[in-house]
């Protein structure tokens, strides 16, 4: 008998670090040193405040070398770093670390952030509720996926992969170590939740269950 899913959902609050960086050095010693939660939170905001949008989400980081510091070559490799790729925030975090010390090398006079535009390093701070939702079978998961708010959707999809370091969706991972269900599992784990709506992932998903419900039921 396999172990029931159960939805969750989350509400996140925005906590101010008391740090801040008026140079590359103190970004490179911030992002040394501050909580995963901060690296998370400057790579996914955009996803964390507009859930129904679909482009990719900027980078805190490169806007404010870009845009502040206007150190535009070094704002172009931070933009760049495809943080889908990332399984683990440290990777990440060892990712921007990697570049700016690489461009210190060759650039080692910096520029001062004019006037009050430092950079403020923030974290989210999530607070995990249950829903009404649990699923014991792939049909009771279907009628739950179409229910759920796009919060919940954001929780197990996002903040299960990245935030919480386990690699992939949650959908994912108890389609295949409850059910069974590895080809479906893997299907969905390969959805690329960064280009698309929540909402649109939603509904590829209920196709790819339905399609699996009318085939087993054949």
């Amino acid at each position: 008998m396999p172990n029931p899913f159960h939805f969750y959902t989350r509400l996140n609050l925005t906590e101010l670090l008391g740090r801040k960086a008026t140079n590359l050095a103190e970004l490179l010693e911030g992002l040394k040193t501050v909580p995963g939660s901060s690296i998370y939170y400057h790579t996914h905001r955009f996803l964390q405040q507009h859930h129904f949008l679909s482009p990719e989400p900027p980078n805190d980081f490169a806007y404010w070398v870009s845009n502040i510091l206007q150190e535009e070559k070094l704002g172009e490799q931070l933009a760049a770093v495809d943080i889908i790729q990332f399984k683990k925030i440290r990777d990440l975090r060892d990712k921007f670390i990697s570049i700016i010390e690489g461009y210190l090398k060759k650039n080692p006079v910096m520029r001062e952030a004019p006037g009050e535009a430092e950079f403020h390093f923030m974290k989210s701070v999530t607070f995990i509720i249950p829903t009404q939702y649990t699923a014991n079978n792939l049909a009771e998961f279907l009628q739950a996926i179409k229910k759920i708010s796009i919060l919940s959707m954001y929780f197990h999809i996002f903040e299960a992969r990245l935030r919480l370091e386990k690699g992939d969706n949650d959908f994912s991972n108890w389609l295949e170590d409850e059910l069974k269900e590895n080809e479906l599992a893997k299907v969905i784990s390969n959805l690329d939740p960064y280009t698309q709506t929540l909402e649109s992932l939603r509904q590829k998903i209920i196709y790819l269950m339905e399609k699996r419900l009318n085939a087993q039921n054949k």
